[in-house]
Formats: C-alpha cells, sequence, structure tokens
C-alpha cells in the first residue's frame, strides 16, 4: 500500500512538533490496530508496520509460539507452527498478513482518537521533561486567568499551565489577561487529575538572583560571586556578592556603567529598591555596609551572641532602621547576625565611646 503524501506528512510533522519518526509511527500503529479490532470484531493481536522507506503500510495479525497454549487467540504451539515454518521456536510471532483493502474499512475515527491521544501524550511528556530542565530558570509566560488572586499562565511555546500564587506575586503589581511576563520556574507539578503544572514566582530570591546572571556577566562567569540575597518583594532586596579576584569590583559589577544594570533589574522588579553590598568577612565592617544607604558611625560586636550594635548619626536613624523597620530587618537576615541601631546622642559621653568613634 503506497502513500508517499502521507510519509511526506509525518515528515513535516516530526519537523514541526519535534517528535521522532519512530514515535509517530507507535502512535499510528497503536491507533490502527486498535480501530481494526473494534471495526472487524476479531481479538487476535494485531500490529500495523509502516516503512517510510518504501512508503508502505503492512497490517498482520499474529500469535505467539508457546509450548502449551492457554489462550488459542493469542498463541500457536510449536508444533502446529512448526508445520507452517520447520524454522519457528517458542517466542516467535506466527504473522499472517491481511489484505491492504481491510484498511479502508477500519473506523477513520477510532484511529485518529488512539492516535490523537497517543500523540498528546507524547507531546506532554517532552514538554514536562523541557520544563523540568528549565527549574530554576526565567522563562516567559501570557497571563490568562486571574483567579481569586491566583495568577494563571501559558507558559510560552508550550501547552502547559503556569501558576502564580498569591505569596509568589511581587507586591503591588497587576496582572491583565494577555500580559507577557519573565516569572522564575520554581518546579514542576502533576495535580491529582494527571495535568501537568509549572509553579512559578516572581517574588522569590531566585528570581533576583538569575535576573542579575542575566545581566551581570561577571556573575555567569563565576567572577563575581553572590554570597546571599534577602528580599522583601516589592519593597526591597539586599544582596551581598564578593571576588576572589582583589582586582574585581563585586559591587561595581553589578551596579555597572552609570547604574545601567542594576536599573534594568530594578526595572524589572517594578522599582523594588535594590542594595549592592560588598561581603566581609570583617563581622562589624560587612553589618556597616548591610545597613546601606544609611552611613554607620561605629558597630559593636557581640560575638557570642551574635548581635552587633550600629551607630548613626541622629538624623540617619529613620533611613538606618527604615520603614516599619525593613532596612534593619534586612540587614540582619543578610548578616544573620541581630543588629540594635543607636543613635550616637544615645551613647555620647559613654566611656570608651570617643576612641571608637575616632577609629
Amino acid at each position: 500500500m503506497l502513500n508517499k503524501d502521507f510519509f511526506a506528512a509525518l515528515e513535516a510533522l516530526e519537523n514541526e512538533k519535534k517528535i521522532e519518526k519512530a514515535q509517530y509511527i507507535e502512535s499510528l500503529e497503536a491507533g490502527l490496530a486498535a480501530a481494526y479490532k473494534k471495526e472487524t470484531g476479531e481479538n487476535r493481536p494485531v500490529m500495523v508496520v509502516l516503512n517510510p522507506q518504501r512508503s508502505e503500510i503492512k497490517i498482520y495479525a499474529y500469535k505467539t509460539v508457546v509450548e502449551e497454549v492457554v489462550d488459542s487467540e493469542k498463541e500457536i504451539s510449536l508444533e502446529d507452527a512448526k508445520a507452517i515454518k520447520s524454522s519457528y521456536k517458542v517466542g516467535d510471532l506466527v504473522k499472517e498478513e491481511l489484505s491492504p483493502k481491510t484498511l479502508s474499512r477500519i473506523s477513520a475515527q477510532n484511529a485518529k482518537q488512539v492516535i490523537t491521544q497517543r500523540n498528546n501524550e507524547i507531546v506532554k511528556e517532552l514538554i514536562k521533561d523541557e520544563m523540568n530542565n528549565k527549574e530554576g530558570e526565567i522563562v516567559k509566560g501570557i497571563v490568562r486567568r486571574v483567579e481569586n488572586d491566583t495568577v494563571y499562565l501559558e507558559m510560552a511555546g508550550t501547552q502547559l499551565e503556569g501558576v502564580m500564587l498569591p505569596s509568589e506575586q511581587i507586591k503591588g503589581e497587576k496582572y491583565n489577561v494577555n500580559d507577557v511576563i519573565n516569572v522564575y520556574v520554581k518546579n514542576v507539578r502533576t495535580t491529582f487529575k494527571g495535568n501537568t503544572q509549572v509553579m512559578v514566582s516572581r517574588a522569590s530570591i531566585g528570581f533576583v538572583k538569575k535576573l542579575f546572571e542575566m545581566e551581570v556577566p561577571e556573575i555567569k562567569a563565576n567572577l563575581v560571586n553572590i554570597k546571599k540575597i534577602v528580599r522583601e518583594p516589592g519593597y526591597r532586596t539586599k544582596m551581598a556578592v564578593y571576588a576572589e579576584d582583589s582586582s574585581i569590583d563585586a559591587v561595581g559589577s553589578c551596579i555597572g556603567q552609570k547604574g545601567m544594570r542594576i536599573n534594568s533589574v530594578v526595572q524589572e522588579l517594578n522599582g523594588e529598591k535594590i542594595d549592592i553590598i560588598g561581603y566581609s568577612s570583617d563581622m562589624g565592617e560587612y553589618i556597616s555596609r548591610a545597613l546601606s544607604p544609611a552611613k554607620v558611625i561605629a558597630v559593636m560586636l557581640k560575638p557570642e551572641e551574635k548581635s552587633a550594635k550600629a551607630i548613626v548619626e541622629d538624623d540617619k536613624l529613620s533611613l538606618a532602621i527604615g520603614k516599619a523597620g525593613q532596612n534593619v530587618r534586612l540587614a540582619a537576615k543578610l548578616t544573620e547576625w541581630k543588629i540594635d541601631v543607636k543613635p550616637y546622642s544615645s551613647i555620647a559621653g559613654q566611656e570608651g565611646m570617643e576612641d571608637i568613634i575616632q577609629e
């Protein structure tokens, strides 16, 4: 049975869907075989063999050669098989080619249903595997609907549904249907209904990390390393960075010429403030930097308690603490030390304080 157009179409599908031809042939064989059995009412095992090289389709009913027959519709004894051909042995298939004309009587709808289902399963698995490989990456999603503050997206280039929970959204952002947004892939899960969902985020620390990797070549090349990131999405992020090579300005690399690199990230985060902190093994220096943008006069450490008292000018106290304590709270998370910010006037005149300030 020749059908060059059929195999040409098969080739086109392979190129379009990126699915190997062998997988399509397997789906077609399963669909045609199932349809044949339904059409004829026969329970014999059936295989459909497609030969792309010869543009040929053949249908076979077959039985398996066994020592003792249990199911006569699927099995044939070794003795009976040898009567057909002496070379048959246990485990071989005794095939009977069916007339190609039989194929024309197969219910096309039944065949199409099986084939479509198989192909959809293949496509879904390929897309799922591809998306699994993108865990921890930034991808584009198209907003399709918003229900109970949860955003549902179509992951660009796939048939998968992305889900962004309220806790994974940047506070203050509005998402409208058909918006195309960048999201961070947290994980891929299968629902109880068997559907695949991609859990995505714009509020995660990983989102900020990947944005800087995309903007700062030195980070991607591991010349600049990210020590830690802390974040209150929509408000402020603090990121500590360092470089093993002392000739590399880690902070400057992240900020970029005229602030171009950091501004790109801030723009993606809709104006969220970002403090780039140079990591230091000197905890006093590290805490002082972590309280940026405030200038710290002195830091007094209590290592046994992992706590510190940071002294700032009286008029810089609110800046160091931040709105609702946000700046000092993030600094404490970044350094993993408890930080108490005090105005200079509260400790002025205390014994030994003048020496600390002079240092």
